[in-house]
């Protein structure tokens, strides 16, 4: 860009080595940083402004000023002059604070998302997902030839009984992916192109860069993640086709039909705890309600309220029925200015997954708010790694899915007689441990073998299934040939590609926390807590959030728990769930091989 080679000229970034030779290397990199900064941060405005009208309303208009905003953000980040300096720096790393070579670091890492080194690859690859988020976000699904929203999809597989019924929701699910397999394949090569730019294999070694971790590193990490947790996770399996095979009327499966769950990928098993079933308590709620009672989570704890704008500027419930606007609806939340410009895209209706999924959003938006101070620079105002975002969302969502929390805001009735041990199978089927068999094994090994592996597109739905098969013990209610391409369903897989290892890191996390802050400020089981009103619980978050990513995340967790990532409090918190799934299970045979 010929404005940032002017701006560096002007701080003599790029005068000659008679004015470097009078500075230190850290000045250098104070003035250079201080351009960076300044540029990402009205940049990251513009490209977020544009992206959150493209995906609130879909149209070949916003569509188009999407793409013109982010190939101006790309043309920044993937300068070759910031990419030149940043690693010149870099070369001198023992002589610069850590929160400056942590923002070299980011410099690159975020070049490599579209190094104009080569502007036609970059140019290309924006124009491909930006088509095919149209794709995705103005997808029309059609039951018995009648449309319907992900949402109908999703109620009605939590309502229907009829296997029939229930086979034809979830196939209508399922057709997406059709109609975005092409776009996918041309963004497998684009994505690994822009990061072999930079010096990366491929894109997915590309992105557990951000964790300091090689390919490799990440799946044994996953992998452990799952070997651990397998003796759990086949109890429950057991437990849960026994428990689907007396609903339906049929003979026990080796493996569960997908269909019979009640998520569309089933990534978690909801649905199947009566005693700990919230759903009654909120027939006479309002989606208000939902998103008031998350924010009031967080101000309970110590957080201050969210900004005014945050109301004003969120899109959080559902198009309206006739309303032509299209919009993505997939839950999320958005840091758009890197400073106070918070909001949320959500649709929420008032039923206990969108009470969780809100209070899941909106531990974003308070991380965001919290590392939005003067000691943290643009560049690092991010998570200390992606999972701490995601597992201080996941950490809020169990706590506020506890019952001595829901009796605490009213929505259980204070005479409420809990069933822990349904409470704890019900936690631990959603999300739960299903989820990491999902997110460490299907999502992340499907996606290391298309992007690190260049697995061809002719064998993708295989690949898939094959592993939903081994890692979930899950089956299609039919063959899906390559002419479905299932994965793609997965919003994430489109628009967030190399990331979903990130959810099952944060799974990992979120226990370590809340048995931390149970035991040490709760002084409660971990199991059944009421965070309410406990400021020393929000103080805690608050120290963790404040830092973005200005510290290494293993030191960050270290410090706040004592303990290294591990999967201890996770097994320690469903260990006696464990002892009554055996018991429940003696005579069954336990796994499907």
């Amino acid at each position: 860009m010929r404005m940032l080679r002017s701006l560096l000229a002007a701080g003599g970034l790029l005068a000659g080595s008679a004015l470097l030779a009078a500075e230190s290397y850290q000045e250098r990199a104070d003035r250079f940083l201080s351009l960076v900064n300044a540029s990402y941060q009205a940049l990251t405005t513009v490209d977020g402004e544009a992206q959150w009208a493209a995906v609130t309303d879909v149209s070949p208009a916003h569509d188009a000023g999407y793409e013109a905003a982010h190939k101006a953000y790309a043309a920044f980040n993937g300068n070759p002059a910031l990419i030149k300096e940043a690693r010149e720096l870099l070369t001198h790393r023992a002589e610069l604070r850590e929160i400056t070579w942590r923002q070299l670091d980011r410099v690159l890492l975020n070049a490599a998302e579209g190094p104009m080194t080569n502007p036609p690859l970059v140019a290309a690859r924006i124009a491909a997902e930006t088509a095919q988020a149209s794709v995705l976000n103005s997808f029309e699904f059609k039951l018995k030839g009648r449309k319907v929203t992900a949402n109908d999809i999703d109620n009605l597989l939590q309502s229907s009984t009829d296997l029939a019924e229930r086979r034809a929701v979830w196939e209508a699910s399922k057709e997406s992916g059709r109609a975005l397999k092409p776009g996918l394949i041309k963004l497998r090569d684009l994505r690994n192109g822009v990061a072999q730019e930079m010096g990366f294999n491929d894109y997915f070694a590309l992105q557990v860069a951000g964790y300091q971790m090689s390919t490799d590193e990440m799946l044994k990490l996953n992998e452990e993640f799952m070997r651990v947790l397998r003796p759990l996770y086949l109890q429950l399996h057991t437990w849960v086709k026994y428990k689907l095979a007396a609903k339906y009327g049929q003979p026990v499966p080796k493996r569960i039909p997908a269909h019979w769950i009640n998520n569309r990928w089933s990534q978690e098993w909801d649905g199947l705890v009566e005693a700990a079933d919230l759903t009654p308590f909120f027939k006479d709620r309002t989606p208000e309600f939902i998103i008031k009672s998350a924010e009031q989570f967080y101000t309970g704890i110590g957080f201050k309220p969210l900004p005014a704008s945050f109301w004003t500027k969120s899109d959080l419930y559902p198009v309206p029925a006739g309303d032509p606007r299209k919009k993505n609806t997939h839950a999320s939340c958005w840091h758009v200015n890197l400073d106070d410009d918070v909001r949320s895209l959500m649709s929420i209706e008032a039923n206990p997954w969108w009470f969780s999924t809100a209070h899941h959003e909106l531990g974003h938006g308070f991380y965001f708010l919290s590392y939005s101070r003067p000691e943290v620079p643009p560049l690092l105002r991010t998570g200390a790694n992606p999972a701490f975002h995601e597992g201080m969302g996941e950490l809020i969502a169990l706590a506020s899915s506890q019952a001595p929390y829901l009796k605490s805001v009213g929505v259980l009735p204070a005479d409420f007689k809990a069933d822990d041990n349904a409470f704890l199978l019900s936690a631990a089927l959603a999300p739960g441990v299903p989820f990491i068999y999902w997110s460490s094994g299907v999502m992340t090994h499907w996606e290391a073998d298309i992007y690190a592996h260049k697995l061809p597109p002719s064998e993708w739905n295989a690949r898939w299934w094959q592993y939903v098969r081994d890692f979930q013990g899950i089956e299609p209610p039919a063959d899906r040939g390559e002419e479905f391409c299932d994965p793609a369903t997965k919003t994430h897989i489109n628009d967030t590609p190399c990331y979903y290892y990130s959810y099952a890191i944060a799974q990992v996390i979120k226990y370590q926390l809340n048995d931390y802050i149970a035991k040490n400020f709760l002084h409660q089981p971990p199991q059944s807590c009421n965070y309410a009103h406990n400021r020393q619980a929000g103080e805690f978050l608050q120290r963790i959030m404040a830092k973005g990513a200005t510290e290494d995340w293993r030191k960050v967790l270290k410090d706040a728990t004592g303990e290294e990532l591990s999967t201890r409090a996770m097994v320690e918190y469903y260990a006696p769930l464990m002892q009554w799934l055996e018991k429940e299970n003696a005579g069954r045979p336990i796994g499907w091989e």
